[in-house]
């Protein structure tokens, strides 16, 4: 196993990678790929995930069930104690290989800690399954692709997520 020093500083001790995840709860959002709309959803969570070199399948069921479980959606009283399951809402999972960006020396970040594509592209699939297997609704951007995201941030509520290490 490699270790780059300078990313020793945004990975936990033990382990170099997690599963990173910026949630958005959203009224409504959409990816647009070359002016088309590949993917679009109401009341759910804008999901930007990014995968590193060694994530896992255990990571990706586990970040799934936060996601899916995670009680930040209103009951009737206000309180965030609902989970998109609870409220019938959908998700919007875009991979983002910039989430593992580096930039505290120089000028222009550096992508080291994401996974190269070849991993990435399948793993961030499976993850889709894994959403899936809790039945919700998922929809995606393009892998790889140049997407314009469009949401309405319900809140607003931004969480970020990172798998546990082993």
């Amino acid at each position: 196993m490699r270790y780059d020093t300078r990313l020793m500083a945004i990975h936990d001790v033990g382990r170099e990678s997690t599963v990173r995840v910026i949630l958005q709860r959203v009224s409504e959002a959409r990816v647009r790929v070359a002016g088309q709309t590949v993917g679009e959803i109401e009341l759910g969570w804008l999901a930007l995930v990014g995968i590193a070199p060694n994530d896992t399948p255990k990571d990706l069921r586990w970040m799934a069930e936060k996601i899916a479980q995670l009680r930040c959606f209103p009951d009737d009283d206000g309180k965030m104690n609902r989970s998109v399951l609870d409220v019938n809402g959908s998700v919007l999972a875009i991979s983002n290989f910039t989430l593992y960006a580096e930039a505290t020396k120089g000028r222009r970040p550096s992508f080291l800690g994401a996974a190269r594509p070849e991993v990435a592209a399948p793993l961030f699939e499976q993850f889709l399954n894994e959403l899936r297997l809790f039945g919700l609704p998922v929809q995606s951007g393009v892998f790889g692709a140049e997407m314009h995201v469009e949401l309405v941030n319900d809140g607003p509520i931004t969480i970020p997520l990172d798998s546990p290490t082993a």
